[in-house]
């Protein structure tokens, strides 16, 4: 089972999609557990550079660079950053970039990452074991500030009664477990739905705060389009609507011209950067599915550079 839950999701769409070749240059921008960065070494006598900013995950990359030796590089940093790390690895142009966004089975499975509502554990969140955390959050920051997150992140429609909850229960001592806030939003939201959890969307919400989760996708996105090769592949797997949609909008606001006005000249900064891969999303097959739950919600996109 364990080898299930740590496979790389919809594995064999990213291949296709990334149509990764000998010689080239492979960018692995979330490394996690590493299944997407093996497969890509084994499948073509490529160059992949993985990033990650997860010191665990730097760690488990061990053995891949032992494996491969100069064919595999980790680089420890954000993947939002991903122009400034490559450059400092003398990389300046690339033929396939990949983003698995989310967070990675092992920083579920792990209680003491604070990441998962069905394990007791610290309330952490953080992604790089530094910085603000999600108990920084529900015991520091104001009622308006936490139902913005819990809403706006965490697309939940009852945020403003769940952070009146939260700093109901504040009062009395400070929210330290997952548990105890997984509690706390379940005491509010009630799940017709008996496969989501009612406490999901509140999670999901802290967790792309505490991580900057969207500003790391723009970020990357943006880069992408002066570090890829012509013809170079884009081949992007998200798990909520919000990563999708920038994901989406991105690939969109690259591969058509704004202007409706086809008598207009198209400027430099009019010309089209990507050609759509497919014009709606790939999603997982239903084999994946029974194998992996958590490749359901899994949405995959694909861009060549022009």
């Amino acid at each position: 089972m364990t080898n299930t839950i740590h496979a790389p999701v919809m594995l064999n769409e990213v291949l296709q999609q990334a149509n990764i070749k000998d010689k080239d240059i492979v960018v692995d921008c979330t490394f996690g557990a590493g299944g997407y960065s093996k497969a890509f070494l084994n499948h073509a006598k490529c160059t992949v550079y993985a990033i990650d900013r997860d010191p665990q995950a730097i760690d488990r990359s061990k053995e891949l660079q032992n494996t491969y030796k100069e064919n595999f590089k980790i680089l420890e940093g954000c993947f939002g950053d991903i122009k400034q790390l490559l450059l400092e690895q003398g990389i300046d142009r690339v033929d396939v970039i990949v983003l698995d966004l989310g967070v990675s089975s092992p920083q579920i499975d792990q209680a003491e990452r604070g990441f998962s509502f069905k394990k007791d554990g610290p309330l952490d969140m953080r992604m790089s074991s530094s910085g603000i955390s999600a108990k920084d959050i529900v015991n520091k920051y104001s009622h308006g500030e936490i139902a913005h997150i819990i809403k706006n992140y965490g697309e939940e429609k009852m945020a403003g009664k769940i952070a009146s909850r939260i700093l109901k229960f504040r009062q009395e001592k400070e929210i330290e477990t997952t548990k105890e806030l997984a509690d706390i939003v379940r005491s509010v939201v009630f799940s017709k739905n008996s496969k989501i959890d009612p406490a999901t969307r509140t999670f999901q919400g802290l967790r792309i705060a505490v991580n900057d989760e969207l500003g790391e996708v723009e970020r990357c996105l943006e880069s992408t389009l002066e570090l890829l090769n012509s013809g170079g592949r884009l081949v992007v797997v998200s798990f909520h609507s919000l990563e999708d949609r920038i994901v989406k909008n991105f690939i969109k606001k690259n591969s058509q011209q704004e202007s409706v006005n086809r008598h207009l000249p198209i400027t430099e900064e009019k010309k089209l950067s990507l050609k759509v891969g497919n014009k709606k999303f790939i999603k997982c097959t239903e084999q994946e599915y029974e194998l992996n739950p958590r490749s359901r919600s899994a949405k995959l996109r694909m861009a060549t550079k022009i």
